[in-house]
């Protein structure tokens, strides 16, 4: 696991820096955004829920930080590009983007379910970070700095039935990461895709409790309430020590790669060579050996 000693080295390990998080209104969004403005960083907080981002840039600036909200939609390429444009004039260029702005709502079977409502979760899940890297990547490559944070899951690994909208997006953007990543070691920039864990979040409340999940998926909110039953869900602190010390640069040996709550990243980076040579911790196909 992140050791959360290795995220308080001083006070403001990140002063002078600029994070955009987008979801940044509650949940894990708002908790990112909270500790990297803790930190040092001024943090732009994106949502389309204005109320929720004002709220969290008063408890920033409450705490004698900078920070900027911007209502947006994640999907539309235009509203993003302003966005983008806004933190940069306002707050200076962006060093790290966090993308964590993401929805679980269409529960059913790949048969039943409508494709609008299909389509609209991989919108938010995949082409919404996919247009915000792409709008904060030619500052990034102009100075030869950055970092790019996606909160997948774990489930972008598994089978949910009548979660394929979700498990499908986040392999997606995992898949996306490693192209991110790829595309932009030349110019220093790293970027990483995250299971930021099971942790008690508004989305992860409705998953437990709305009756439309009942309905439509009543295994998956079974996991969910047996997790928060049990006690072993995430704790939040652990989920923002895994962005911090990302955020930190001390992991850029491991851009590319699909790193998970309960990893031992500093362990990960001292072994960096193997986990290289047999190309791990990625989303690939395993086939059998040819006779």
């Amino acid at each position: 696991m992140t050791n959360h000693k290795d995220t308080q080295l001083d006070t403001q390990p990140f002063a002078g820096q600029v994070a955009l998080v987008t979801g940044g209104g509650r949940g894990l969004g708002r908790a990112y955004a909270l500790a990297l403005a803790q930190a040092g960083m001024a943090v732009a907080v994106t949502a389309r829920t204005e109320s929720e981002i004002q709220a969290t840039v008063q408890e920033i600036e409450q705490g004698g930080g900078r920070a900027l909200a911007i209502p947006a939609d994640v999907t539309d390429a235009s509203a993003v590009a302003q966005m983008v444009a806004a933190v940069e004039r306002q707050l200076g260029p962006i060093d790290l983007l966090v993308n964590n702005a993401g929805v679980a709502r269409a529960f059913a079977l790949i048969v039943e379910v409508g494709e609008d409502e299909w389509w609209r979760e991989m919108e938010i899940n995949l082409r919404g970070p996919f247009l915000c890297a792409r709008a904060v990547l030619p500052s990034m490559i102009a100075r030869r700095r950055g970092r790019i944070i996606n909160v997948a899951s774990r489930g972008g690994l598994i089978v949910f039935e009548r979660a394929s909208a979700y498990c499908v997006s986040k392999a997606a953007l995992i898949r996306l990461s490693q192209f991110l990543a790829a595309e932009t070691k030349e110019h220093g920039i790293a970027a990483f895709a995250i299971h930021p864990g099971t942790v008690r979040t508004p989305m992860n409340d409705y998953m437990r409790t709305a009756e439309i999940v009942r309905r439509r998926a009543p295994l998956i909110q079974q996991r969910f309430q047996k997790l928060y039953q049990e006690g072993t869900d995430t704790p939040i602190e652990q989920s923002v020590d895994l962005i911090l010390l990302l955020a930190s640069g001390k992991a850029d040996a491991l851009s590319g790669r699909f790193l998970s709550i309960d990893d031992d990243v500093n362990e990960l980076v001292r072994r960096i060579e193997e986990i290289q040579r047999a190309d791990l911790y990625t989303l690939q196909l395993h086939r059998l050996e040819k006779a």
